[in-house]
């Protein structure tokens, strides 16, 4: 699907409301499908199913284990940041069996979070990289676990290897106040990159 330039005309003037595609992506774990469903304004479509014992061996569950269902395609929610912004949201699969998915859904894409669980950073190097390599700006989103340690943002970008220009911030995907604080930054980091383009011209 192809969002891309999504606009809905809304009157005379020639004013309306911008749509945007934004993907939320992240490993196995996350907190991708908890974010959607914290922050939408409608109902969810969801894609998880239950991991069964087909799944072991295949299926990477370390920091995991009590996880019981898992994203299969997609997450789909979508939120009014104001009147002019409605924001799409993907939330991607996590389990490297359906990464062969993530190229069809970051069609269209303006920008992306990435969520970052502090205790498995390495979950999330794909998701890092696959945005970077489908040129998505990112926001990093670093998702607080009741037993995460609090690192200085610093050590996360050198663990991470992300650019000084990407924001990292922390949230926690099941409340929706900071769900949608993380997408208002996420907002103001694609403004930003598009007022910085202009200039550039």
């Amino acid at each position: 699907m192809d969002f891309n330039g999504f606009d809905h005309p809304g009157g005379p003037d020639g004013g309306g409301t911008r749509s945007v595609k934004v993907m939320i992506a992240g490993g196995f774990g996350t907190g991708k499908t908890t974010m959607v469903h914290s922050v939408s304004d409608i109902k969810p479509l969801t894609t998880e199913e239950t991991l069964t014992r087909a799944g072991v061996g295949v299926d990477r569950l370390i920091g995991v284990t009590d996880k019981t269902a898992s994203t299969v395609s997609l997450d789909f929610g979508k939120i009014g940041i104001n009147e002019q912004l409605v924001l799409y949201l993907f939330g991607t699969p996590g389990q490297e069996r359906f990464w062969f998915l993530w190229n069809g859904l970051c069609k269209g894409a303006l920008d992306a979070v990435v969520l970052v669980d502090t205790r498995r950073l390495a979950s999330s190097f794909r998701a890092i990289e696959e945005m970077e390599r489908q040129n998505v700006p990112v926001v990093v989103a670093l998702n607080v676990f009741p037993d995460s340690r609090d690192h200085p943002v610093d050590e996360i970008r050198d663990a991470l290897d992300i650019s000084p220009y990407i924001p990292v911030v922390a949230c926690d995907a099941r409340d929706r106040a900071s769900s949608r604080d993380v997408l208002i930054a996420l907002t103001g980091h694609l403004m930003e990159r598009s007022a910085v383009a202009l200039e550039l011209r």
